[in-house]
């Protein structure tokens, strides 16, 4: 009788796990119905062109027509550039490079003002703090992020402070004021600091791949974006520690973010070879920035500082200016500097591993595997 029993209720629970995956199947189904459903109309709102092709008819905005030129030249490093950034002043940046140094130029002279060695030489990314312009930061492949204060200090020899807190590399990080930083990292997490304890304050975890890169909000330092190698893109809240906005479009992996001046879009560059624009207000993309001659992926992008432009680097040497206005295949700037590439029209001689404008928005400035940073204008 027990043994009956026994085999009744294994009969019963085995029924019961039946009904329940029967009931997974069906709402699974249901949620790809909905997500369907949802991108169907939002592609019958946005029209065949997109949602920028309306406004863009009637403005009747300039064609951007000026080609920026060749300014400035920055020689000094001896291995492949990986990383820059500019300094809140629009005069002085830090770059990072594979030769084991942290350079802080000045972009007018072209002199170095500090050769700042590095315990590892697998630097991936270095920020600049930029209210006070004394503070500087680097990271890669020692999963640290070091932070090196630079004020009136004639050789900087050690770092002050490192945050230890990732399992994988450090992709990118940027300081949020003097006293906080957010970093990202291949262990698929980003992290805000408190740069004088050493603390991660905040740990931010729902990505599914490697966070390739962060940017703040320029008009909330609250909230940043991040983008990853699960292809998506997050808008966070620091505040809260959770993300807020999730956007998909892109095909592979997302390589940089940069917020739109207004802080209500952001751009992204992605190894798919399109950048987009996506705006929080409508939680989706508004334009796809790519054209049939481009195969290579976008290794960085970022913003004109009235945000009509977006810049992008490519890992054929090639460096474009997309009119985020115009739903075009053609960019609108390409960055030529045929005389020192026999002509081939190239940025630069290699892969363009890094870009950034000025905050005054004066100047953009491109960092390459061939060891140069350039200065457009």
């Amino acid at each position: 009788y027990a043994l009956t029993s026994d085999l009744s209720g294994d009969r019963r629970l085995l029924g019961t796990m039946g009904d329940v995956d029967e009931k997974l199947k069906t709402a699974k189904f249901q949620c790809e119905q909905l997500k369907n459903e949802i991108d169907r109309k939002r592609r019958e709102l946005q029209g065949p062109e997109g949602p920028m092709a309306a406004g863009v008819k009637d403005k009747h905005l300039e064609v951007l027509d000026t080609q920026p030129k060749l300014r400035r030249k920055l020689a000094g490093h001896f291995g492949k550039v990986y990383a820059m950034h500019w300094a809140g002043d629009s005069k002085h940046l830090v770059s990072a490079s594979q030769d084991g140094k942290l350079i802080i130029w000045n972009g007018i002279t072209t002199n170095k003002v500090q050769a700042i060695p590095l315990r590892s030489s697998w630097v991936m990314t270095c920020a600049y703090e930029q209210r006070e312009n004394q503070v500087v930061a680097c990271g890669g492949l020692d999963n640290l992020c070091s932070i090196y204060n630079i004020n009136n200090q004639s050789q900087v020899l050690r770092a002050n402070r490192e945050l230890s807190g990732h399992d994988g590399y450090l992709s990118c990080c940027r300081f949020v004021d003097s006293s906080h930083i957010l970093t990202s990292s291949g262990d698929s997490t980003c992290c805000y600091w408190d740069i004088e304890t050493g603390k991660d304050l905040v740990h931010f975890t729902d990505h599914g791949g490697d966070v390739m890169s962060v940017a703040i909000n320029p008009s909330s330092l609250d909230t940043f974006v991040s983008g990853s190698c699960d292809s998506t893109a997050k808008v966070w809240d620091i505040r809260s520690g959770r993300c807020t906005h999730t956007f998909h479009g892109h095909q592979s992996d997302i390589n940089s973010v940069a917020f739109f001046p207004g802080g209500e879009a952001f751009g992204t560059g992605s190894d798919d070879a399109s950048c987009r624009l996506f705006d929080l207000r409508c939680y989706g993309p508004v334009n796809t920035f790519a054209s049939q001659q481009i195969l290579c992926g976008i290794t960085s992008v970022g913003f004109s500082k009235s945000g009509r432009v977006l810049f992008a680097g490519y890992d054929d040497y090639a460096c474009n200016g997309w009119d985020i206005t115009r739903i075009m295949d053609v960019p609108a700037f390409e960055f030529n500097n045929a005389s020192h590439n026999q002509g081939r029209g190239l940025a630069h001689d290699n892969r363009v591993s890094c870009l950034g404008v000025t905050p005054n928005g004066q100047a953009l400035c491109t960092g390459s595997w061939d060891t140069l940073l350039k200065i457009w204008a």
